[in-house]
């Protein structure tokens, strides 16, 4: 056969793994910590469970378990089903698979576009009922001749491939420089593979576990009882029902528990400020990591698995109407931010005073400017805000004359809000009657009117 240069691959199994670590900028906390995402939709199926795929076939093969033209069964939420699709289609197998009715589309249509058989089962019923998932995968593989039931959430070869592949990649990437990992548990294979590794290289690496509300995983690790029962949320693919034999607390060092409002919302906000476009999964693992990172006393290194693309989600976690539908959309005073108002609708740069001016020198700025306020500084301290109203009335009643200093005018109702801060914060400033003033990215100064935001909602509806 003619040979190729090492970086021919000889199918596309051979491409998953030595995905990139990147670091999170304006979606995550300025500060002390360094956040990075593991991007693990740079795998050809575009998500993590690409590496249990190939290992469990691997392992079913090298026992015997699967035989040439067998069929490969799993009980999937999508991501681990597109892995195993592919395997099928490139060794040669059938494959079924089986989801529940809360799963996007998207994964649907993708399992469907190599080859494979999809059945979809309801979601809000017991992990026993004869109708779950589970139930009907284990079914299938006792009436099929042949097949193989992958059994991902109690397969041992799950965790081990992250132990042998995805530890020592982070490990390596991170030059042993890592402080902090969170990530969820669905199998439960990915943080106690990765976890087992990195607790053998450091023993004081914190293990951190993120769970939607909904799952039972929180209080299995807390009280080894389930003191909330299980009950349905939005995000897919992590928390469970039941626990899975491959979640290892002995790993774990703490869990977050994340509701689906704030793993929506830092979804969008990871695409929009950063550029990751994740799926809901790996944004509630960064707010889980954000949340826990108060608690960290000393700089940290904090690395969070991000273990899906969005492009899975399109219908769903980036479609405002299903979000509205789902009780997923905030107001648009809680959702938006300052930023968004300044790149929507550019500002001039403020005109600002300082306190030693007199008033008639003001005067003759601000109407040789055209503008109605001033924020008046001493030196680089923010003193208050001269408005054109109060000139009018203290030179009228003569309380003024124009060579009079300004410092008796100004008023101390300003307040500087930063472009992080949301609508809602904006607005209930200008409910007090404040004068909000913001610096830009380069630094420039504006001043935010009650009519740049009424302008803005009107746009945004």
């Amino acid at each position: 056969m003619e040979q190729y240069s090492d970086d021919v691959h000889h199918d596309i199994l051979s491409t998953i793994g030595n995905t990139p670590i990147v670091k999170i900028n304006r979606s995550a906390p300025a500060g002390e910590h360094n956040f990075f995402g593991k991007l693990e939709y740079f795998n050809p199926g575009l998500s993590v469970k690409d590496r249990i795929a190939t290992a469990i076939i691997d392992g079913a093969e090298r026992r015997g378990e699967l035989k040439p033209g067998g069929t490969i069964i799993e009980a999937t939420s999508g991501n681990t089903g597109l892995g195993l699709a592919m395997v099928a289609a490139v060794r040669g197998y059938k494959a079924i698979f089986v989801m529940p009715d809360k799963i996007s589309e998207e994964k649907r249509a993708s399992l469907r576009a190599f080859g494979a058989k999809v059945i979809i089962t309801p979601t809000a019923v017991e992990p026993d009922d004869p109708r779950s998932f589970y139930s009907v995968a284990k079914k299938l593989v006792e009436i099929t001749t042949g097949s193989f039931y992958t059994n991902q959430y109690h397969n041992p070869d799950n965790p081990e491939v992250h132990y042998r592949s995805t530890g020592p990649e982070i490990w390596r990437q991170m030059g042993g420089k890592i402080d902090l990992l969170v990530a969820g548990a669905g199998t439960g294979g990915t943080i106690s593979g990765v976890g087992r590794y990195l607790k053998e290289q450091n023993p004081d690496i914190k293990i951190v576990c993120c769970d939607p509300y909904g799952s039972i995983l929180h209080d299995l690790f807390y009280y080894q009882e389930v003191r909330s029962p299980a009950q349905p949320y939005k995000v897919e693919g992590i928390g469970e029902d039941m626990l899975p034999e491959n979640v290892h607390f002995d790993v774990i060092d703490d869990f977050v528990q994340v509701d689906d409002q704030a793993a929506f919302d830092k979804c969008r906000e990871l695409s929009e400020q950063d550029a990751l476009c994740v799926g809901p999964s790996s944004a509630l693992a960064l707010v889980a990591a954000i949340e826990y990172s108060k608690k960290l006393s000393s700089p940290s290194n904090i690395l969070v698995i991000m273990a899906d693309h969005g492009k899975s989600y399109l219908s769903k976690a980036f479609n405002h109407q299903w979000l509205q539908e789902s009780g997923l959309v905030k107001s648009i005073l809680h959702s938006q931010r300052v930023e968004d108002l300044l790149k929507a609708s550019p500002l001039k740069p403020v005109i600002t005073g300082m306190v030693g001016s007199t008033v008639g020198e003001l005067i003759t700025t601000m109407r040789s400017n055209q503008i109605s306020q001033m924020p008046i500084y001493s030196d680089e301290t923010l003193m208050g805000v001269l408005n054109e109203t109060d000139l009018i009335t203290a030179i009228a009643s003569g309380k003024l004359q124009v060579n009079d200093p300004v410092i008796h005018l100004v008023s101390g109702h300003v307040v500087e809000i930063a472009l992080d801060d949301t609508l809602a914060n904006l607005s209930e400033m200008f409910e007090q009657d404040l004068v909000a003033l913001v610096r830009d990215r380069s630094d420039q100064l504006h001043i935010l009117s009650k009519i740049d935001l009424l302008e803005y909602l009107g746009e945004c509806h």
